[in-house]
């Protein structure tokens, strides 16, 4: 049976340093054997499921590395674009034709478990130094999602969605950075100057505008929960439909028009090239942001608090490294996911990216202490009214609801093609359909 996620996944403190820390009581570890070592030459196959020019030069560089410190592992570097990765991980899972270790979303996890892809890994991590280093609460909401208990990926990064803002162009107008959602739509209207071919805000419309209108109705409404008292997806919650309708209706007049389309890239570039003033990412974006804008033109600031001052915020944010079931070499597949996970290859993976080290040898490095993004982070996670939701990640076809559903939805609302509650009502009753299948395969 599935077992309820904690909600304090991910808990941060300030001491001395910027120190990390999760959630105690972990899972009892697989009694699986990790198989024999060996030094004979092997070569593993790595996909990177975020493939590109800024991330893809990180990873060359971790593997020339990790090489030259295991001369007997050859690593072979498959970099694939984020918009393609899940179908490829996919169609080498039904092909059963996977790599041996992989960059896996949290998201991705219990579905991959379930189709027997992942290899266990709690005794591989019970026997490492990483047992206690990397965030506890991660680790132990890695294994709370997945339908067995067990931990199938060790996350070497943590995120947070938050708004970046043209600083500048703010304290050109007049404008306060926004704290509350009254504030941020009030922010939108007030720094739209299509005079100046400027706009207040962009909306991710197109592929992967799930993930940013999720996490956006749930830091509006405040709601704890993706499902009510009775088992009832909160998707079409009232307030949720309220936050979609003043949310969209910013489309054309605030916005601009190409945004019913535009993904990831063309949203960051709205930003980065001076045509929008807020975009609403998370704080991995940094990297784009900062090649493109200088220091005190842009900054991040948390997403508005709810009516009575609390942040909502999505939990099991995180990337992972994973090490794929039918692996002919899974000691050099765990190797190298335990040498992502160290504190040099996580402090130098995460400064450039911009997101947040889940080593807690990471977290006195002068670039964490130092970042204004990553304190923005820790604001946010610290706080003790920051409530963390927990997605059904274990739904199987989870991510194909937002994909599928969810994407084209918004922009039918976009377009005037569909209402906001028809739109929510067709989202809600696809997960509670999911659920109910999900119920009858595993619950007991």
């Amino acid at each position: 049976m599935y077992k309820k996620a904690t909600k304090s996944f991910l808990t941060l403190a300030m001491t001395t340093g910027l120190l990390l820390a999760g959630c105690g009581g972990g899972e009892e570890a697989s009694t699986e054997k990790t198989p024999a070592k060996s030094d004979e030459p092997v070569k593993i196959t790595f996909w990177d499921e975020n493939a590109g020019p800024e991330r893809t030069p990180i990873w060359e560089e971790l593997i020339n590395r990790f090489e030259a410190e295991n001369k007997n592992i050859d690593v072979e570097y498959v970099g694939i674009p984020n918009k393609s990765a899940k179908s490829k991980y996919d169609a080498a899972i039904a092909a059963d034709d996977m790599p041996d270790v992989g960059s896996v979303q949290t998201s991705w996890l219990p579905e991959f478990a379930i189709r027997e892809a992942l290899l266990p890994l709690d005794s591989y991590f019970e026997e490492s130094e990483l047992k206690d280093l990397i965030n506890a609460g991660a680790v132990e909401f890695n294994k709370n999602i997945t339908q067995d208990g067990k931990l199938y990926g060790i996350p070497y990064t943590q995120n947070l969605d938050i708004l970046w803002i043209r600083a500048d162009w703010f304290e050109e107008a007049g404008v306060k950075d926004p704290e509350t959602w009254d504030e941020f739509f009030a922010a939108i209207e007030k720094m739209t100057d299509k005079d100046k071919n400027r706009y207040g805000y962009t909306i991710r419309g197109g592929a992967g505008g799930s993930f940013q209108l999720q996490r956006s109705m749930f830091a509006y409404s405040g709601i704890d929960s993706y499902f009510d008292a009775n088992g009832k997806p909160t998707i079409n919650d009232p307030k949720h439909v309220e936050f979609v309708e003043r949310y969209l209706a910013n489309y054309e007049k605030f916005t601009p028009k190409s945004d019913i389309t535009n993904g990831y890239k063309e949203m960051v570039a709205g930003f980065d090239t001076g045509v929008v003033a807020m975009v609403h990412h998370n704080i991995g974006s940094y990297g784009e942001h900062s090649k493109s804008l200088e220091d005190g033109q842009y900054k991040a600031i948390p997403l508005p608090t709810t009516e009575d001052g609390k942040y909502v915020a999505e939990g099991g944010n995180a990337i992972n490294m994973a090490v794929f079931k039918t692996s002919e070499n899974p000691d050099a597949a765990w190797k190298f996911a335990e040498f992502i996970n160290s504190a040099e290859a996580q402090s130098y993976w995460n400064e450039i990216v911009g997101q947040i080290p889940t080593n807690s040898d990471v977290l006195d490095d002068e670039w964490v202490q130092n970042s204004q993004h990553i304190k923005t982070a820790f604001e946010v996670y610290n706080n003790p009214e920051t409530v963390l939701y927990q997605p059904p990640f274990y739904l199987p076809d989870y991510r194909s609801i937002l994909d599928g559903i969810v994407d084209p939805g918004t922009q039918s609302v976009m377009s005037g093609k569909m209402t906001a509650q028809e739109f929510l009502d067709e989202w809600a009753k696809a997960i509670e359909d999911s659920q109910a299948q999900y119920d009858k395969a595993f619950k007991k």
